[in-house]
C-alpha cells in the first residue's frame, strides 16, 4: 500500500490510483466519524465489514441492472472501482423517521413517513453538508435536470431492492445515503452508484426489537457497533473472517 499513489482520503475510505486506466483502489479504514467530524473513533475491523457487505449489495443491484462503479474485491479491505467524477450530492431516502428530520420536523424516532422521501445535501464538510433542493443542484450545476432525474429513478429502485432484501433478514431499513459519479467512456457519459451500501450510511433496526444495527450506536454512545456491523454481515450470509 504504501508504494502506491494516494488520490484522496475521506473520513471511511482512502482512494489510491488502480492497476490500469479508469480504475481506483478503495481502501476501507475503521475510523467513525459522526456530526460533521465533531465526534471522532475506531471500529476494529469496521473496514473489513464494511468492504464484504458493499462487495454484496453492489452485486446484487448490478444483478438487477443498476450500474455502479464497484468491479471486484480484492482483499479484506479493499475494493477496485471504475474511476468516476462524483457529483457533488448526497442523495438521502428516508423511509421511516430518524436523525435530522426529527429534530427539523419535530417528528418521534420511528415514526412513519407518508412516504418514501428523497433528501439533497450538497457535499461540503466546511458547511456541515447543508440540506438544499432540487433548484440548488440544477441552479448551481452539480447535476442537470435529467441527471437528477436519473438519480432520483434510480435511489427509488435502490431503495424498493434494498428495502426487501433486508426485510428478508428480519432488518428494517430506515434510511440510507448514496453518492454518484459520472463515468466517461469514448464520448459518452453514464450515471453510476458510487460509494459504499454498509451500516456506515444505513439505519438499519431490528423488525421485532427496533435494536439499532448501524453507527447510531456509535452515534448515541450505544456500544456495540462492531457486534452490530457483524451481525448484519452474518445475517446476509457474508461474515468474514476477522482479522486486520
Amino acid at each position: 500500500m504504501a508504494n502506491r499513489k494516494k488520490l484522496y482520503e475521506g473520513k471511511a475510505k482512502i482512494l489510491y490510483k488502480g492497476p490500469r486506466p479508469g480504475t481506483l483502489v478503495q481502501y476501507f479504514k475503521d475510523d467513525a466519524t459522526a456530526f460533521n467530524n465533531e465526534k471522532r473513533g475506531v471500529i476494529t475491523g469496521k473496514g473489513v465489514l464494511n468492504n464484504t457487505i458493499s462487495e454484496y449489495m453492489m452485486t446484487r443491484l448490478t444483478e438487477i441492472g443498476i450500474t455502479t462503479h464497484f468491479i471486484e474485491r480484492l482483499n479484506m479491505r479493499e475494493q477496485l472501482i471504475k474511476e468516476v467524477e462524483i457529483i457533488p450530492i448526497e442523495v438521502v431516502v428516508r423511509n421511516i423517521a430518524a436523525g435530522q428530520i426529527c429534530k427539523r420536523l419535530g417528528l418521534d424516532e420511528g415514526q412513519p413517513l407518508p412516504r418514501s422521501l428523497v433528501e439533497y445535501y450538497y457535499k461540503a464538510d466546511e458547511l456541515g453538508d447543508p440540506l438544499i433542493s432540487d433548484e440548488h443542484v440544477t441552479a448551481f450545476g452539480w447535476a442537470s435536470h435529467q441527471e437528477l432525474e436519473e438519480i432520483v429513478a434510480v435511489t427509488l429502485r435502490v431503495n424498493d431492492f434494498l428495502s426487501g432484501i433486508f426485510l428478508g433478514i428480519g432488518v428494517r431499513l430506515i434510511d440510507f445515503k448514496l453518492e454518484f459519479g459520472r463515468l466517461f467512456t469514448d464520448d459518452n457519459v453514464q450515471i453510476v452508484l458510487a460509494d459504499e451500501i454498509s451500516p456506515d450510511n444505513c439505519r438499519l433496526w431490528d423488525i421485532k426489537t427496533n435494536e439499532k444495527l448501524d453507527k447510531d450506536r456509535f452515534r448515541r454512545d450505544l456500544g456495540g457497533e462492531r457486534e452490530a456491523y457483524q451481525d448484519i454481515a452474518r445475517r446476509l450470509g457474508v461474515l468474514p473472517e476477522m482479522g486486520n
